[in-house]
């Protein structure tokens, strides 16, 4: 068996595109073509890479007699992450979805469904993740979950978007430890509308301690305009809602008509 025919063994055996062996190994995918063909032969250098990749002996991809694969014991000092990295191999499909392949497993992925320390795809997860569903420490998506996250719907420790929740969120909904947004919950609350422990609106708070013109506290209540603390009555709801009414921009009426829903 030639050296060409080993590779091509090797790397059908590995699930590798001729695309896929020529990224790892920084050639050409005409150059893996040459070698599979016996038309050229790899540099000395390429032929360690691959006996590491294929965990093969030198013995057994030069030598022409040898048929059987012949094994590379593992380094004495080889750590974890020396085996992570043999566990976490350049994957693609060749099924396109979209122009993306259907799966593609990497350090930098991209596709339909991508997994790699940068990732980037509709289902995307990764140490830096970008997608329409994105899963990652640093995340950027349509639907965002990772430490730092973006996204019109994101959770994360930092979280920021339409729809934020995290320890500490900002969005146009926010909620979280401490969370800033137009509409905001959290045990630090500030916004045109809040409610939490601590809650500062603009135009209305809700909470232990509330500050705004609108405030409504348990323990402690500051309002510019109107200032209650306990529960509301009917009466008290009818002045708040008045008072919305006649001074919330039109521009914010959604806002005002959910913190009105929350308040009754």
């Amino acid at each position: 068996m030639t050296l060409g025919e080993k590779i091509s063994k090797l790397r059908k055996e590995n699930n590798y595109t001729q695309e896929q062996l020529a990224e790892i190994l920084g050639v050409t995918r005409q150059s893996i073509s040459k070698w599979e063909s016996d038309i050229a032969y790899p540099e000395t250098d390429k032929l360690i890479k691959m006996g590491r990749l294929f965990e093969c002996s030198m013995d057994y991809l030069l030598n022409d007699d040898i048929t059987e694969k012949q094994g590379i014991e593992p380094k004495e000092s080889e750590t974890f992450w020396d085996k992570f990295k043999k566990q976490f191999c350049e994957r693609k499909s060749e099924k396109m979805i979209f122009g993306m392949p259907l799966y593609h497993i990497g350090k930098n992925a991209h596709g339909f469904f991508a997994i790699g320390f940068k990732a980037r795809g509709v289902f995307s997860f990764g140490l830096i993740s970008r997608g329409v569903f994105s899963f990652g420490l640093f995340s950027l998506g349509v639907i965002s979950i990772g430490l730092l996250s973006l996204g019109l719907i994101s959770a994360g420790v930092f979280s920021a978007g339409l729809l934020a929740v995290g320890s500490i969120a900002l969005g146009l909904f926010a909620a979280g430890a401490i969370s800033v947004g137009l509409i905001s919950f959290g045990a630090l609350s500030v916004g045109c509308f809040s409610t939490g422990a601590l809650a500062i609106g603009k135009y209305a708070a809700v909470g232990d301690h509330a500050s705004a013109y609108i405030a409504i506290g348990k323990s402690v209540a500051e309002g510019s305009v109107y200032t209650h603390i306990g529960d509301l009555s009917t009466a008290d709801i009818q002045k708040v809602i008045e008072w919305l009414d006649a001074n919330v921009p039109s521009a914010l009426g959604f806002a005002k008509e959910i913190f009105k829903f929350y308040i009754q």
